[in-house]
């Protein structure tokens, strides 16, 4: 009886350790797929800032699934040893060549400005400068205020107030070309640079030169341009109606739950008092016979 308990549970070991095996065969066969379709990708070890040359100490190599690597990455690192990043790139983030410049670019200024556009700087105060807040990558409107040329037998209009660039980008304010941290909080800076076209570089030099300049920030999403016809003394003394301000945005919060229903008031078990009715008295009873005649009845009190 022993000797059959000790086979079964021998038997029983032998079969317990074959699954195991099998198991663990399965598993390092899975991984060793997995891992023959894992392909390295290039990555940021450290961040890199805005017109940055890449050395060698930002990168490193990254496992990634070969199906999901994005267009344009790098598989060795020696191929991006000298690029210059034209976007600030983060700590893990695949490096794209969508987001350097054409190799043999220099870093700084250079690298950031598109093809076909120039950068022109232009000297700010606090108030030229909207307090600090024009910062790399605002948007902003360029207004100058001269006096246009006289006419002869015209008289002097004086200086008049016009829009002469829209929607420009700042590429740097000061000396840097990337947004700070907290973007909340002015930078007091002394000029900041534009991105322009030629033509529009023309027309900002001259503008400059003729008179003074004003910088009003506008909106990321404001694409729209606004055809102006400018102001000047006359049409500012005339006043001007009234503007409606939008309102500040506001988040709708969704809810889910039920509205909630008053409960029935619960019945109290103490004895409310009730209240006694009066007792009619009934008429003490008299003497009376009951006459019938025909039909009718009635009552007849006996003295």
């Amino acid at each position: 009886m022993r000797n059959k308990r000790l086979i079964i549970a021998l038997t029983g070991a032998v079969v317990c350790g074959l699954v195991g095996v099998m198991l663990i065969t399965r598993y390092l066969a899975n991984v060793q797929g997995y891992t023959r379709q894992l392909g390295n990708v290039v990555v940021a070890k450290q961040e890199i800032p805005l017109g940055g040359k890449i050395t060698a100490e930002h990168l490193t190599l990254a496992p990634i699934p070969n199906g999901s690597a994005p267009e344009g990455a790098f598989r060795k690192m020696d191929q991006l040893v000298g690029r210059v990043a034209i976007t600030p790139i983060g700590v893990r983030e695949v490096i794209t060549s969508l987001k350097l410049a054409p190799d043999g670019t220099g870093a700084g200024l250079s690298a950031v400005i598109p093809e076909g556009f120039r950068a022109m700087t232009v000297k700010v105060d606090d108030v030229v400068g909207v307090s600090g807040f024009v910062m790399p990558g605002s948007f902003v409107d360029v207004v100058a205020v001269i006096n246009p040329v006289r006419q002869q037998n015209s008289e002097s209009q004086g200086p008049i107030s016009k829009i002469v660039l829209q929607n420009i980008k700042v590429l740097a304010s000061g000396p840097k070309i990337d947004s700070p941290d907290n973007q909340r909080e002015p930078t007091s800076v002394k000029a900041v640079t534009l991105q322009v076209t030629p033509e529009q570089a023309e027309k900002l030099v001259l503008a400059a030169n003729e008179g003074t300049l004003q910088l009003v920030m506008r909106n990321y999403s404001d694409q729209e341009g606004t055809d102006t016809k400018g102001v000047n003394k006359a049409a500012l003394l005339s006043g001007d109606g009234y503007v409606h301000q939008p309102a500040p945005p506001t988040e709708k919060v969704v809810t889910t739950a039920k509205p909630v229903q008053p409960r029935p008031a619960r019945r109290s078990h103490v004895a409310t008092p009730r209240e006694d009715k009066p007792v009619a008295h009934q008429p003490v009873s008299r003497n009376s016979v009951e006459l019938i005649e025909g039909a009718k009845r009635r009552d007849v009190e006996i003295p």
